[in-house]
């Protein structure tokens, strides 16, 4: 089941906010005028009036830092190894590419444009009410070849060096074995995974203006553009920049201490 935080952060603060508003405008002159006339000493605060003063401000402060600055989320799936691991708890900055409105996605101010080779974060085009990850392969307009497991952007290769095999651990083990190479992709490199055996297809796709095309870092072990298409711009959430914890029931002590507080590349 997906859970649409967003808007319920919205409807509580709504809801609390209001409460202390209407009490602040009329409840509350309302029990002065009464303790006057009664001549009570004290005139309590009825309970919900005490708890919507008390939640109100952590969760519209909860709402602004989730809706603008910060949004963590997980990483359920192996499609990004080695870059994201199963288990690994992300921070994503919401503001890199533009602020917009929670609940409606409508941008308000822009703020910058996503650059190749960003990780992103985006609500998967064929169900909104998914968040997916990938890196931003292709920008409006590019052409995009991807050729047994090499990817050409307007024609020019990303350079690849293999560096060996990669050993993963816990719920990652299922990725050992794949080659392991760094990629340069733009300005950024990275590593990647690939199966000899596999997806040697040959594919091209041209980006249309206001889309991106993106794939996973695990090349033979996700479910991209390759397969489903482009990203809008409206289904942008934010870049990936940081991993604040990684909880895997399958490692020993359940924690990867060395994943902590790494960053994304």
């Amino acid at each position: 089941m997906n859970i649409d935080f967003a808007l319920i952060l919205v409807l509580l603060s709504a809801v609390t906010g209001l409460v202390w508003l209407f009490d602040a405008l009329y409840l509350k002159k309302r029990r002065l005028a009464n303790r006057i006339s009664e001549g009570d000493e004290e005139a309590r605060e009825p309970a919900v009036v005490e708890y919507s003063k008390s939640f109100f401000p952590v969760l519209f402060v909860i709402l602004l830092i989730r809706s603008f600055l910060v949004e963590p989320f997980t990483i359920p799936s192996a499609s990004m190894v080695p870059t994201l691991l199963i288990g690994d708890f992300i921070l994503v900055n919401k503001f890199a590419y533009g602020l917009r409105l929670p609940v409606a996605n409508t941008k308000i101010l822009d703020l910058g444009d996503p650059e190749r080779g960003d990780v992103i974060v985006f609500r998967y085009p064929l169900n909104e009410k998914q968040n997916y990850v990938k890196r931003l392969i292709g920008l409006p307009g590019d052409e995009i070849r991807y050729d047994q497991h090499m990817i050409y952007v307007n024609g020019q290769p990303a350079a690849q060096r293999a560096v060996g095999r990669y050993v993963g651990q816990g719920s990652n083990a299922e990725s050992t074995g794949s080659e392991l190479l760094v990629e340069q992709l733009g300005e950024v490199e990275h590593q990647i995974l690939t199966i000899s055996a596999r997806d040697r297809s040959r594919n091209s796709w041209v980006v249309p203006e206001g889309q991106y095309f993106v794939m996973g870092d695990n090349r033979d072990n996700s479910q991209d553009s390759r397969a489903w298409g482009m990203v809008p711009e409206e289904n942008l959430v934010g870049r990936a920049f940081f991993v604040w914890m990684h909880w895997d029931w399958k490692l020993p002590g359940f924690v990867s201490w060395r994943r902590i507080g790494t960053t994304v590349e």
